[in-house]
C-alpha cells in the first residue's frame, strides 16, 4: 500500500516536484555544481533525502532563493501544487528585491554615490540638464 505522503523524498526529485528546475537531469547539474546548499551550509548529494521542515538555498541565475520545505512530492504537479511544497523565508524575499534593485539601477547606468554632492558637483549636474550654467 503507497503512501500519499512520504516521509522523505530525494533532493533532486523534490527540486523537479517543487519546479525549480525544468528536469530532474538540471536538478543534478544544480546540486552537483555547488548551486543548492543545506541550512548548515553543507553541500548536499544528489540523492540526499530531505523532509519537511528543512531550509535550503537554491541559486537560479543571479538570484538566491532560502525555502522551508513544507510539503513532499516525488511527482511533478501544477505550479500551485509546486507552490505549496516550500515557502520562501522574509529575509531571502528582501535581500533578493534589494539585489533585484541595485541590479536595475546598474543597467540603467545609475551608481550610488559614495558622497553628497558638493557644489561643484551640483553645477555639474545642473551643465547636464540645463545645458548651460543656471
Amino acid at each position: 500500500m503507497a503512501d500519499s505522503a512520504p516521509a522523505k523524498v530525494r533532493l533532486d526529485r523534490w527540486l523537479w516536484a517543487a519546479r525549480f528546475f525544468r528536469t530532474r537531469a538540471q536538478a543534478k547539474h544544480a546540486i552537483e555544481g555547488g548551486k543548492v546548499h543545506l541550512a548548515g551550509g553543507g553541500r548536499p548529494k544528489v540523492s540526499k533525502e530531505i523532509g519537511v521542515g528543512e531550509l535550503l538555498e537554491i541559486r537560479r541565475g543571479w538570484d538566491t532563493e532560502v525555502v522551508e520545505v513544507t510539503g513532499l512530492s516525488e511527482q511533478r504537479g501544477n505550479a500551485s501544487a509546486a507552490a505549496a511544497l516550500y515557502r520562501e523565508t522574509p529575509e531571502s524575499i528582501e535581500a533578493r528585491q534589494a539585489e533585484r534593485a541595485r541590479r536595475q539601477m546598474q543597467n540603467a547606468g545609475l551608481r550610488m554615490p559614495q558622497r553628497r554632492p558638493g557644489k561643484r558637483d551640483r553645477r555639474e549636474l545642473a551643465k547636464l540638464k540645463h545645458g548651460e550654467d543656471p
